[in-house]
């Protein structure tokens, strides 16, 4: 009986001992406010209140706080990941673990079919008057171009029937990259392994079809300068499976030498010759690297330009990586990012008389929540 009660006792000393020091190092360890790893702001410490500790909101708070700030959290949320992988699992936050490494995002039926179209079409018409050539390019992702590497069985909703539904109703006539895509898919990577965006060469696929529909003369890759600028990309995907071990992606970015460029960012008056900014190779988010991150608007001037033509381009980022692509065939290029730019595009239409083309681009799988649709007006 005494051997029992001094096991008890030792026991519960041990355990009291694991929780004090797990409290003071959870207490004393320095807190981050942001995940690189998960791409995410992490939980504040809440603040207390009666109202909030009766209706249980100050406990639920205080749990993701003690969550997102448990010591070596990087490493056991990794390791979770990791052995759910191990034991077959394939599908970790609407993400599967598919062949040769790709991590690639699910797609669900849209909710908001209806609001954007209504919103395309009343773009459309808005601007109907206007002497400009426009197209709408949306482009499918990973998961419809890279089907054969998905865990079998993975259900998904078809992109191309949803763009064509789009298309259709929106009158905007569509520039449909899917079989150039199809066709890079058979030369190379085209989309990241750890990212939901395309690779410059995915991009490069989708100015081929740009091309083709607007009868313009590709620039060859071969004539231009091509620079891995990192080999340890870890993108959005990777930060949404957790899986720390998984191999990273290269970017590689590609220079005219024939265009003279002059880059102004409207927000911050900033003026560049270069299309990147290879200060975020150091930073977890490097695909901002292309057109410098998120910009309202940018005006990007080719004074040795195919054309004298000038593109308004409304986009989301995939169309980031392939304005390098575009600037060769405009001697202007107005770069709208319609979350961010408030006044509209067909008010900008109105005020510069010099636009020849509209390109709306964006990819389907951010289509649906993308809240710069509502901006296109």
């Amino acid at each position: 009986m005494i051997t029992n009660m001094k096991i008890k006792r030792t026991v519960v000393c041990l355990l009291c001992i694991g929780i004090l020091s797990l409290s003071v190092c959870l207490l004393v360890s320095p807190k981050k406010e942001f995940s690189e790893n998960e791409n995410r702001y992490l939980t504040k410490f809440p603040s207390f209140s009666a109202n909030a500790l009766l209706g249980g909101e100050y406990t639920e708070s205080l749990g993701d706080w003690l969550a997102d700030h448990f010591p070596q959290r990087d490493f056991f949320v990794g390791l979770k990941s990791g052995v759910e992988i191990a034991s077959g699992r394939r599908e970790i936050n609407h993400v599967y673990v598919a062949q040769d490494d790709y991590l690639i995002e699910s797609y669900a039926k849209p909710q908001n079919t209806a609001r954007i179209t209504d919103t395309l079409v009343h773009f459309y018409d808005k601007i109907g008057q206007a002497k400009v050539d426009v197209n709408l390019m949306l482009v499918p992702t990973a998961v419809t171009i890279y089907s054969d590497k998905l865990p079998a069985y993975a259900p998904s909703s078809d992109q191309k029937e949803v763009a064509d539904a789009i298309y259709d109703a929106s009158g905007i006539p569509a520039i449909d990259c899917t079989d150039r895509l199809y066709e890079g898919a058979a030369q190379g990577q085209i989309y990241y392994r750890t990212d939901h965006h395309w690779t410059t060469l995915g991009a490069y696929y989708g100015y081929l079809a740009y091309c083709d529909a607007k009868n313009m003369t590709p620039v060859s890759l071969e004539s231009m300068e091509a620079q891995t600028v990192t080999e340890d990309f870890a993108g959005t995907l990777y930060s949404k499976v957790n899986d720390y071990s998984h191999p990273k992606d290269a970017i590689t970015i590609y220079t005219n030498p024939a265009d003279d460029l002059t880059v102004t960012y409207a927000d911050t008056g900033e003026v560049t010759d270069r299309l990147y900014n290879l200060d975020y190779v150091a930073e977890k988010d490097k695909y901002s690297l292309f057109l410098n991150n998120i910009h309202p608007l940018v005006e990007i001037e080719n004074s040795t330009a195919a054309s004298q033509d000038t593109l308004m381009l409304i986009k989301d980022s995939y169309a980031n990586s392939m304005v390098p692509f575009l600037a060769h065939h405009y001697k202007k290029i107005y770069v709208l990012d319609t979350r961010y730019y408030r006044d509209g595009p067909s008010s900008f239409l109105a005020e510069h008389g010099d636009i020849t083309d509209i390109l709306l681009l964006y990819n389907m799988n951010t289509l649906d929540g993308d809240t710069g649709i509502r901006g296109i007006y």
